[in-house]
């Protein structure tokens, strides 16, 4: 990754995210946690499925697929905004609650 691209993944996981302005009740945010919990599990399965692939075609093209590698850091960044929502560190909720950036 270039210093360009670790800027704009920076960005993406610190940068400026607008609160709500009403906030969920505990109960609300209990099925909010329950349901990215599922979610934060099925994206666990995809990784491993493109690591998977990926690696296949590294043995076959010793370069990397720049799509997956592209997907792997988006799908990253989704775990990480997820798991900010879920450790109370941020009251945003991931995609597909909020745009996808």
């Amino acid at each position: 990754m270039t210093a360009s691209d670790e800027e704009k993944v920076k960005g993406r996981l610190h940068g400026e995210q607008f609160e709500p302005e009403a906030a969920d009740s505990l109960l609300m945010r209990a099925i909010y946690m329950i349901l990215i919990a599922v979610m934060i599990s099925m994206a666990q399965t995809v990784l491993g499925v493109v690591a998977v692939l990926q690696f296949v075609v590294l043995l076959i093209s010793k370069q990397p697929n720049e799509r997956l590698a592209d997907f792997g850091t988006d799908l990253g960044i989704w775990v990480a905004k997820a798991a900010r929502y879920q450790t109370a560190a941020s009251n945003v909720k991931p995609w597909p609650w909020t745009e996808l950036d």
